[in-house]
């Protein structure tokens, strides 16, 4: 049998650890990539020496800074970044209204990437910040794709602080909206983050399904009900697919 490279095992645990839905344990790793115990252990040290995994207080091993920055690197790349502001002006175009992404962060989601639309009057959400996963359309469809377990346990342990009076800071009614979410395919933030704002989202998965990031489109209730932005979310869904078409290359 041909020898593995000690780069290509860096290469495969960096990739494993990235791609878990759960966290995973040194033993995980072991049976996964079929690679001994011993050596597992020593590169996942010098992994966590780099800054590119670390071990989280249930002694799994998870994405680290340098990881997370060479995703969003990639992420940003400009060729990639060309192709998917194309899409989002496009649904712009569609849809009359400030279309954008976002992707987790902790207990948040930070939105980056925003094509505005024309209006003078608009939902301002600059790239780079942060709104709280609860009550956001981008983090409620996020919620939606977990599973039923961790989405339980994550909200058990979130302060589900009321940002504005539509806030829904009740566990059992917001985890019910979620499973409705999941059916759906949609998410939507009724004056729940902004005050006279309406938004939806759908999931951006890559080529297995997987999520990777939220596309939303957001309007003031003076332009757009939240039952014309749901008339979108078809054209949304298509957009979604192409994004990850842009960035996995296939197209």
């Amino acid at each position: 049998m041909a020898r593995v490279s000690s780069i290509t095992r860096v290469l495969k645990i960096i990739e494993a650890v990235s791609a878990a839905q759960r966290p995973l344990s040194p033993l995980d790793l072991s049976e996964i990539l079929d690679i001994p115990k011993p050596t597992m252990h020593r590169l996942i040290q010098q992994l966590q020496e780099e800054g590119f995994v670390r071990v989280d207080i249930n002694g799994t091993i998870v994405p680290a800074s340098r990881t997370r920055h060479m995703a969003i690197h990639l992420w940003q790349s400009q060729q990639v970044a060309i192709q998917r502001f194309a899409i989002l002006q496009r649904l712009v175009d569609k849809i009359g209204e400030t279309c954008g992404m976002a992707v987790p962060y902790y207990v948040n989601m930070v939105y980056t990437d925003r094509v505005p639309c024309p209006s003078a009057l608009q939902v301002y959400m600059p790239t780079d910040s942060q709104a709280p996963i609860w009550c956001t359309a981008a983090g409620k469809i996020y919620l939606s794709t977990l599973t039923k377990d961790d989405r339980v346990t994550l909200l058990k342990n979130l302060s589900l602080t009321a940002i504005t009076p539509a806030t829904i800071t009740d566990r059992d009614a917001l985890n019910q909206s979620l499973e409705q979410v999941a059916k759906l395919r949609y998410a939507i933030s009724d004056e729940e983050y902004i005050a006279q704002a309406v938004s939806i989202a759908v999931a951006i998965n890559d080529t297995q399904g997987r999520y990777i990031g939220s596309l939303y489109t957001t309007a003031p209730k003076t332009r757009k009900s939240l039952e014309d932005l749901i008339g979108f979310v078809p054209d949304m869904q298509k957009a979604a697919d192409d994004i990850r078409d842009a960035f996995f290359g296939e197209i």
